[in-house]
């Protein structure tokens, strides 16, 4: 890190401790003009909603009836919940893992780009509502479809991410690193791998809510084991039991919402040193 990098981070840092400061120490999330118009928002729309439930009771149910829902039948939806929330880790981290392992293949041999990204994007465009009920017939009736499809969700996102994130070096870094003769292991840990976190981040983003949604498709097509809230939203709504279906689409809003605020934390953790976000390719 040069002299200049040295003082301007300094001086950033002591910016921002000022600014606390002056502020009275008070977090950014406790000021009212951060947390003031998302309470209006929701206000504003949950005040439509029930006057839409009220006026046509047979298309939206009231918040007081799927609330009820909720607490008079908490059990079965616990344990919906903990079967999509199981299809969405196990499913998203394979994803996951093997988005950003292509990834790093691509970057060091561009010879395996030419030669497996038109597949990629060939399976990518591909319906993944015509997909799942293939991958039933191929490996049964059980999670194991579930797991593949929300794996394929969020697989695409986290290789272009990644991809853009490896290759998005500084060259003068990297001709200093060729200059000592430094191994290709030694630049991916040292440089490349460091350099593409905030892409990598931006790519989870996007996965980790595509997530939610593959399991939900995952469970709405793939016949077999009838668990999970996507399950359950398609049993309701044959049922036209609307506040089960309200109850189970709200438990789906959740998880995704716990899962991007997860995120949040560890990239906080992770990404101190970043100064801002990074525009996601999806």
């Amino acid at each position: 890190m040069s002299e200049m990098t040295i003082r301007d981070t300094t001086a950033t840092l002591a910016t921002a401790r000022l600014a606390r400061r002056r502020r009275g120490g008070i977090p950014p999330w406790l000021r009212w003009g951060s947390w003031l118009p998302t309470l209006i928002t929701f206000v504003i729309a949950a005040t439509l909603w029930q006057v839409v439930a009220w006026t046509n009771p047979y298309v939206l149910p009231t918040l007081e009836t799927i609330g009820a829902s909720l607490v008079d039948d908490a059990g079965m939806y616990w344990s919906n919940f903990l079967v999509t929330l199981l299809e969405v880790v196990v499913g998203a981290s394979a994803g996951i893992l093997a988005g950003f392992a292509l990834a790093v293949i691509m970057a060091e041999f561009q010879i395996i780009e030419r030669a497996v990204m038109p597949l990629v994007i060939i399976v990518m465009v591909t319906p993944i509502v015509a997909i799942a009920p293939a991958l039933v017939v191929a490996f049964g009736f059980g999670m194991v479809p579930k797991f593949i499809v929300t794996g394929l969700v969020v697989f695409f996102p986290m290789l272009v991410n990644s991809l853009a994130g490896l290759r998005d070096v500084d060259q003068r870094a990297l001709d200093v690193f060729k200059t000592l003769h430094a191994s290709r292991w030694e630049i991916f840990r040292e440089l490349r791998f460091p350099g593409s976190m905030p892409y990598v981040f931006a790519g989870l983003r996007i996965a980790l809510p595509l997530a939610v949604v593959g399991a939900a498709v995952a469970e709405f097509v793939a016949a077999g084991q009838q668990a999970g809230l996507g399950s359950l939203v398609t049993t309701s709504a044959a049922q036209a039991n609307l506040p089960v279906t309200w109850a189970s689409i709200t438990l789906l809003c959740l998880l995704g919402v716990l899962l991007i605020v997860l995120l949040a934390v560890v990239r906080k953790r992770v990404l101190w040193w970043s100064d801002g976000e990074v525009t996601a390719k999806g």
